[in-house]
């Protein structure tokens, strides 16, 4: 395998990654666009649309190069709005970004570098050890400063979420291109070009359900006595909903278990496709725990 092939499957890797966290948000609203090899002398982010919010992650391992990911400010509010419950399509355009906006679109870009760095770590076959998300406003593409410069070999992929694009870009440095070429040509031979997306299977991360949501000023909220009684914004009968670190992937129904305990019978997957409904023949099982979302916003 050559380095534009092994460009091109990290590429493919880390941007179904990315996908698939950008669909728990907005399950259909997202479009994948083609994974390109970007040369030396060509920009990664020009088809970047600036000003824009950009979340960066670098590889610490000793060598350098990283994930970036951009999205212009129209698209930071729709992916706010759908991270919040609200209909992204329904975003006016021409506002701004408050800051609770932004922390959501932080959140929701902080996921999508995980993935990324897990889909790279998975093509390499060892841990990708990375710095902390540094997610920043940004005026143009010289704003992210020396750490996106090409780094030798780049690849870049545009996602149109509900309507507006934004742009994923792997900044490889040579030293990576001989580790890569090597796993994939191992991963190719073992177990006969088996797809990346199965990368994130192993992954671990935090579920919990939630009954409902209120409204209420941050004075209430703590000046709430023992035995107070918050109303929440469902119907006793409607169905709640199942988080994945942050992202809701699911719907269901709460159950009480023969020894007294809660559970969640999983009655919808969102965005999975056919046959993403039912309980237990999708491997998800038992979940329940309450937990607040924002200081003005109650969740149980």
């Amino acid at each position: 395998m050559n380095a534009e092939q092994a460009l091109l499957r990290l590429g493919a890797s880390t941007a179904e990654a990315v996908q698939g966290v950008l669909q728990m948000f907005a399950p259909d609203g997202v479009t994948l666009g083609t994974v390109e090899v970007i040369p030396p002398d060509q920009s990664p982010f020009a088809d970047a649309i600036f000003p824009a919010i950009g979340a960066d992650v670098s590889y610490v391992d000793g060598v350098t190069g990283g994930n970036v990911m951009v999205i212009g400010i129209e698209g930071a509010r729709r992916l706010a709005a759908a991270m919040m419950g609200v209909d992204p399509n329904e975003v006016e355009a021409g506002g701004e970004l408050s800051e609770l906006e932004f922390s959501a679109v932080g959140e929701a870009m902080n996921q999508m570098m995980s993935a990324a760095a897990v889909a790279t770590s998975k093509v390499l076959g060892e841990e990708v050890e990375i710095a902390p998300p540094d997610i920043r406003h940004l005026a143009d593409a010289d704003a992210g400063g020396t750490g996106w410069e090409h780094p030798g070999h780049a690849t870049a992929v545009t996602f149109n979420f509900c309507g507006v694009p934004c742009l994923l870009v792997q900044l490889v440095p040579n030293a990576f291109i001989v580790r890569m070429t090597r796993a994939l040509d191992g991963l190719t031979e073992s177990h006969d070009d088996a797809p990346l997306g199965d990368a994130l299977r192993d992954i671990s991360v935090r579920v919990w359900a939630e009954l409902g949501r209120t409204r209420m000023p941050s004075g209430r909220i703590v000046a709430l006595p023992s035995g107070a009684v918050v109303e929440l914004d469902r119907a006793v009968e409607a169905p709640i909903d199942l988080y994945a670190d942050g992202m809701r992937f699911a719907t269901g129904r709460l159950l009480v278990t023969d020894d007294g305990g809660l559970a969640v019978r999983i009655e919808t997957v969102l965005g999975g496709g056919d046959g993403a409904e039912g309980g237990a023949e999708n491997g998800c099982e038992d979940l329940v725990t309450p937990t607040p979302t924002t200081p003005t916003e109650v969740a149980v």
